[in-house]
């Protein structure tokens, strides 16, 4: 009503044309009607065009209730907004609002731009949103009431702290308005703070998303590791935050900067594999260098990887580390299933370290011709899950030397003739160990 009455009184000096949009939810039966029509009356005699209209929404209590009438309410503004060609929707919106929804959104772990609270002004229909009180409090709003002789009629469930806002707004507010009394304007500066940082990082996000993206589609997006862990943590957690906003169309209440932090935790880890499970069944599946987002049971799958191995050095895979070093001599070092040992100058360089490939065959040692590297997984019983992340280790030209931990080749044996040695290592991740019985 404050808000109606100060437009009202610069409509002319601004060259203004209100129209007055007014809802009954139908939360409070009589009462809350009672409220439509007596702004409608005090719209009627003050020569101000009015839209009304009754929701008749069964029940007040309950978030999904009361998601369900924000919809409506702005689903109803939206059409009177174009049917009067309005270029803006004024909300009444106060600063003691905008600490009640800031420190509520920070309880509840939110992140990114819905922590800068209520926006002074959004896009919106076909004009824009905007709250010229956010810079007053609600005590000032009161008092600008009286001054005017304006009697708004008050909603008793306000009073009710079965409501979270309530309990912000008895509880918390007071301490707050006590040690500062125009803290208001210090939580709106804070928000407009937090909006501009949050635009120019969103910015900077979505450049990088571009750049670690490696496929998007529907219902999933699959980044690189390498890539994303490349960019600064901050936008790390805007990148992620812009793959949920994708992914999901409609945000869930229960998703928070906890899951943020947990696909960070994930995407960062030492162990190159693993899997979270997000509200509304959205998985995100870490396999070697592939970050997946997706609704698809098959992106638990492993993704096929290849990389060239560090000599001498220490190359990750899925289920493991393979060390890799030029030795003079192997000394009482024997060859194990957990280590090779090659003829440095016999072997073509580089190697790489891969996921098994169809037709692949290995000369083992100990035996004539060549095996399937699947037969040897069947033979020494590797669980099915682990069979495309088991590790391959081939020269240059695509010879299989080493299925680490089951068979050598034959290939680069070392002779009496051997002048420098090149020992490999495998070593097991304990909790892979652990799924073999090991």
């Amino acid at each position: 009503m404050a808000l109606l009455d100060y437009l009202r009184s610069v409509r002319c000096s601004w060259g203004l044309t209100l129209v007055v949009a007014s809802v009954d939810h139908g939360f409070r039966g009589a009462e809350s009607a009672e409220d439509l029509r007596y702004v409608e009356d005090y719209c009627r005699r003050r020569d101000i065009a009015f839209e009304g209209a009754s929701l008749g929404l069964d029940n007040g209590k309950g978030v999904r209730v009361q998601a369900r009438a924000r919809e409506e309410r702005y689903r109803f503004f939206s059409s009177i907004m174009k049917k009067h060609h309005a270029d803006f929707l004024a909300l009444a919106h106060h600063g003691d609002d905008q600490i009640e929804t800031m420190l509520m959104r920070q309880v509840r772990g939110s992140f990114g731009l819905s922590r800068a609270g209520i926006p002074v002004r959004r896009p919106f229909s076909c004009g824009e949103i905007i709250r010229p009180f956010l810079g007053v409090d609600k005590q000032q709003i009161e008092k600008y009431c009286e001054e005017r002789n304006i009697h708004p009629r008050k909603d008793p469930s306000n009073e009710s702290d079965s409501y979270t806002r309530n309990r912000f707004r008895h509880s918390v507010l007071p301490f707050l308005k006590r040690e500062n009394p125009n803290v208001h304007t210090r939580f709106q500066l804070e928000s407009e703070v937090l909006t501009a940082d949050h635009l120019f990082l969103q910015s900077l996000a979505e450049k990088a998303l571009n750049e670690v993206e490696v496929d998007r589609q529907k219902d999933r997006i699959a980044c690189s590791v390498k890539a994303l862990t490349r960019i600064p943590i901050a936008l790390q957690r805007r990148v992620i935050q812009l793959i949920l906003n994708y992914l999901y169309e409609e945000t869930p209440a229960s998703l928070s900067l906890i899951h943020i932090e947990e696909a960070l935790h994930l995407l960062t880890h030492e162990q190159p594999s693993g899997r979270l499970d997000f509200p509304r069944g959205l998985r995100v599946v870490r396999s070697y260098d592939h970050f997946i987002f997706s609704y698809n049971d098959h992106a638990t799958e492993a993704v096929a990887y290849s990389e060239v191995l560090d000599v001498p050095g220490k190359t990750r895979c899925p289920v493991g580390w393979i060390t890799a070093d030029f030795i003079a001599d192997p000394g009482d070092e024997l060859e194990g299933p957990e280590r090779l040992i090659c003829d440095a100058d016999l072997v073509s360089m580089p190697l790489f370290v891969r996921s098994k490939a169809p037709g692949d065959r290995i000369a083992a040692n100990g035996m004539k011709g060549s095996k399937k590297v699947k037969a040897i997984f069947i033979d020494q019983k590797i669980p099915r899950h682990l069979r495309e992340q088991w590790p391959i280790v081939t020269d240059s030209r695509g010879n299989v030397l080493w299925v680490p931990g089951l068979k050598h080749s034959r290939l680069a044996k070392p002779s009496e003739g051997t002048r420098r040695y090149l020992a490999l290592r495998f070593q097991l991740f304990e909790h892979i160990g652990e799924d073999m019985g090991k």
